[in-house]
């Protein structure tokens, strides 16, 4: 088992800043500080609505980023042209809905096969590799096999919700079969030779089982961080949270068993 990767979501740091409509907090200052905590890649979502990153940010983002930029996007003519003009390291396809407060579930890619193969045939035509946000379900897996992504992103959400709603004990039925429900798609993705990625409402408390899952290469990981970096810094966050990943991953590769389950009075 490789070492599983840290990409850093720094939205939320925008949020903070159009909240006031003002200069700070500097969305490219904490890419600098999350680079400097380890990060292995930074992740930013320009929405429709620009809620919280700017356009005016991702030209400064792209020259400060010296690890991989991510570009979370709709499907949209509007952002292909924009990801074209930036070149990130890679572009990922999420769904947007303007009343959402965040990402609420994965990219329906089986009912968007055409349109999502010829967004996908675009931004690789440009050299960007392209990931797909979606949930683990194995018709959404083969979707994105079929349409050319290079990457599936498999939605964790359900998984965090369970384990919190199950008193933060990831060895009860319900988070098992969540935990179950992903490692299945990620075994799927890896298998068709695409790279499994996993995010979505990671913490401290609820990320080691899902580090340790087999094949996994990078974790995208963005409102705990910025959360606990209020008390420690982002710099210390982002290391925090690296130090967890990389535990889980290790214990994993040196028992070649199944991933631990967390129990209850893990990190908040």
């Amino acid at each position: 088992m490789g070492m599983v990767q840290l990409c850093v979501n720094i939205d939320h740091v925008a949020t903070v800043r159009q909240a006031r409509r003002t200069w700070e907090p500097d969305p490219g200052w904490a890419a600098v500080e999350a680079q400097l905590g380890g990060a292995d890649g930074i992740t930013v979502h320009l929405r429709e609505d620009r809620r919280h990153i700017q356009d005016h940010d991702l030209p400064r983002l792209r020259s400060l980023v010296t690890c991989r930029l991510n570009l979370e996007m709709a499907a949209t003519d509007e952002m292909i042209g924009i990801a074209l003009a930036l070149r990130p390291d890679t572009a990922m396809l999420v769904p947007e809905r303007r009343a959402e407060i965040t990402t609420e579930g994965g990219l329906d890619v089986a009912g968007q096969r055409g349109h999502l193969a010829a967004v996908v045939r675009r931004l690789r035509s440009a050299d960007i590799p392209v990931s797909a946000f979606i949930d683990a379900d194995p018709a959404q897996v083969d979707a994105a096999i079929d349409c050319g992504f290079d990457i599936c992103e498999i939605h964790t959400g359900p998984w965090a919700h369970t384990f919190h709603d199950h008193g933060r004990d990831g060895t009860r039925p319900g988070p098992q079969a969540e935990l179950a429900r992903v490692r299945a798609a990620g075994a799927r993705v890896i298998a068709a030779g695409l790279r499994f990625n996993a995010g979505h409402a990671l913490t401290g408390a609820n990320v080691p089982p899902i580090a340790a899952l087999p094949g996994l290469h990078e974790l995208h990981i963005g409102h705990s961080i910025v959360s606990r970096a209020f008390f420690v810094g982002l710099r210390e966050a982002v290391r925090e949270m690296k130090s967890i990943i990389r535990a889980a991953a290790a214990a994993a590769a040196s028992t070649h068993t199944s991933p631990p389950a967390h129990r209850p009075g893990g990190a908040p």
